[in-house]
């Protein structure tokens, strides 16, 4: 059989990954909607799946996913016994006990994962953190396995540079890696700065979406009262409070508006500002809600504002687009590479109250045809580079690479 450049390399592909063994960790088994889409994906090519985790259970089995229970991060009990069921395995049930009698346990979790990863003997680990790397450190020195570390958030882009010790143990560290997956390509210079060299494996991947579950709404919302919506858990780095002060001077000038940031509900510095800034009617902090209801109100907003002080690339922020809801968020990580601004939605400097109000206010005198164009580019840039096939087929082509 003959075969063109394109059906060579996806036969190739998929053939490279049949009998992989891969296992994915991030501390737990209840991991995020980025990496349930990835392996769901992955064991669609045939990829054996393992995710390790420090879990008691976990109620919704994502199915032909190995889930391994590292021991129970919520009852000693439970972690004893199962970390007595790998010191069983492994022939060191004597170690165990006497570990245990000691209350040594970052030991016994280091020695329950090396146990499972002898016994699951793994083509590739990915870790999913930077943070995860302690627990694995007698591996990755060995180089028994061939280990991929996923580069994002906090971890990456801003605690080596404020934390000396952290900066010079990634140093350490990173060399040791055979691969990484940055989450944007601002993410990857950063950790260049960390880590640098010629020969580094070191490939974007951006998040994907099942665009199926993603219902575009074309027709422009025209709300009596500006309907502004955020979403997320209410961390300092998530820059509400210069929303918050952004929608005070809202108020100075009389427009009539409604912010609702759902999952800030209880947050006494957000409420106190709230109280302060007088806006008790303008702003609504809610509790987390299922997602559908989240998606429901997101067409139904004028705008979607993301203030963060430090992103990857805000999957909110591209779920709210693949809506059609119109996104303002700060220049902060990668969120230059998902907006175009102005023509897919707008950036503004981070920790800028008045540039976040100005902005508002340029929204709301624009015409209707225009938003309309801006929704539909910002629709078809998440269909192009935030797809769901293309991430999984991304991220193989990373583990081919090694």
């Amino acid at each position: 059989m003959v075969y063109n450049s394109i059906q060579l390399n996806e036969y190739t592909i998929t053939r490279i990954h049949e009998k992989m063994k891969l296992v994915i960790f991030d501390g737990t088994f209840k991991t995020t909607a980025f990496i349930n889409r990835l392996i769901q994906g992955l064991v669609k090519h045939k990829i054996e799946v393992y995710v390790l985790g420090f879990n008691e259970e976990l109620n919704h089995r994502i199915k032909e996913i190995n889930y391994i229970d590292l021991g129970s991060g919520q009852s000693q009990i439970r972690f004893a016994l199962t970390s007595l069921k790998w010191g069983l395995k492994s022939g060191s049930l004597i170690k165990t006990i006497m570990l245990l009698l000691s209350g040594k346990k970052s030991e016994l979790k280091r020695q329950n994962l090396s146990v499972a990863l002898e016994h699951i003997k793994p083509d590739i680990v990915h870790l999913q953190w930077v943070s995860n790397i302690k627990l694995f450190e007698e591996q990755v020195a060995e180089k028994k396995f061939k280990f991929i570390l996923s580069q994002r958030g906090y971890q990456t882009n801003v605690r080596p540079f404020v934390n000396p010790k952290n900066f010079e143990y990634l140093q350490k560290w990173l060399p040791k890696f055979e691969g990484f997956h940055s989450v944007s390509k601002a993410i990857s210079k950063i950790g260049d700065e960390i880590y640098s060299d010629p020969n580094k494996i070191d490939q974007v991947v951006y998040t994907g979406l099942d665009l199926n579950k993603f219902e575009f709404q074309p027709e422009v919302v025209k709300n009596e009262t500006l309907q502004l919506i955020s979403v997320g858990r209410p961390h300092w780095k998530k820059g509400y409070d210069y929303a918050i002060k952004a929608c005070s001077l809202l108020h100075q000038q009389g427009i009539k508006f409604k912010y609702t940031i759902v999952g800030g509900e209880g947050n006494e510095e957000l409420l106190f500002l709230i109280d302060d800034l007088g806006l008790q009617d303008k702003v609504e902090l809610t509790s987390k809600l299922p997602q559908t209801k989240v998606f429901e109100m997101m067409k139904a907003s004028d705008l979607f504002l993301l203030p963060s002080l430090e992103e990857g690339i805000a999957n909110v922020a591209v779920e709210a687009m693949a809506l059609g809801t119109p996104v303002i968020s700060t220049d902060c990580g990668g969120m230059q590479e998902l907006i175009n601004h102005g023509k897919i939605g707008w950036i503004v400097p981070a920790r800028d109250e008045e540039a976040i109000a100005q902005q508002i206010l340029n929204f709301t005198e624009l015409q209707g045809s225009d938003i309309k164009s801006l929704k539909l580019a910002a629709r078809l840039k998440v269909e192009k580079q935030h797809n769901e096939d293309k991430m999984i087929k991304d991220m193989m082509r990373l583990y081919k690479r090694l």
